[in-house]
């Protein structure tokens, strides 16, 4: 009797080790942008915890890539800019549990020598009347998930809110690092977009260097 579990040993594999060569980014940004914006100086906004952060000042960097290819100049100073530039980042985890049916072969003895060439000797060895698998139990597999979170902030100096925009990125990888890349590209990809319409961007996996 031939059990066939390999349905789940792939679909668990494929999902531990985040071998998918897409990231799924889910973005949605809110934003009463100025058509006639001018003054496109900016400056970063940390938090308390952000400053002197060595992780932070990484995503930074990608935000600041963004920023300069849509038009935005660094300011020489905080209180020279005209925008404030605020982050927000986060990862976390669930376990998640699949179940899948164990099938068995009910013939197993059913291959090249048997079927097609005995057809015609009676319903038996008739492939068309071949019964098909049979579920004989179940078989439970764990994985852990990880919830890769980007929210990105501009605001005039005065505080008026102009672009709030989130990314959700779920997947089997759990470095923030690997991920936010994809994330920052996403969250400016069609900026400043529709507001309040939620749109999944997929970007490619590009080969790390060695």
């Amino acid at each position: 009797m031939k059990f066939r579990l390999w349905p789940i040993l792939a679909l668990s594999a494929m999902l531990v080790s985040g071998c998918a060569s897409v990231v799924k980014n889910d973005v949605v940004a809110f934003h009463n942008w100025p058509a006639d914006l001018q003054d496109k100086s900016y400056a970063f906004d940390p938090t308390p915890e952000q400053k002197n952060n060595l992780e932070y000042e990484s995503y930074q960097g990608l935000v600041r890539t963004e920023l300069q290819r849509l038009g935005f100049t660094p300011a020489p100073s905080a209180q020279a800019a005209n925008l404030k530039v605020a982050l927000d980042y986060r990862i976390d985890a669930r376990d998640v549990k699949v179940v899948q049916p164990v099938y068995s072969d009910p013939w197993p003895y059913w291959g090249p020598y048997y079927g097609p060439r005995w057809r015609g000797y009676g319903p038996f060895y008739d492939p068309f009347w071949y019964p098909g698998p049979v579920v004989t139990g179940y078989q439970e597999s764990h994985y852990q998930l990880f919830q890769r979170y980007l929210n990105i902030q501009i605001s005039r100096k005065d505080g008026k809110k102009l672009y709030d925009v989130t990314v959700d990125s779920d997947g089997g990888n759990g470095s923030l690092a690997f991920a936010m890349p994809y994330m920052v590209r996403a969250a400016f990809q069609d900026f400043p977009g529709k507001s309040g319409v939620p749109h999944r961007v997929n970007l490619k996996i590009e080969e790390q260097s060695p």
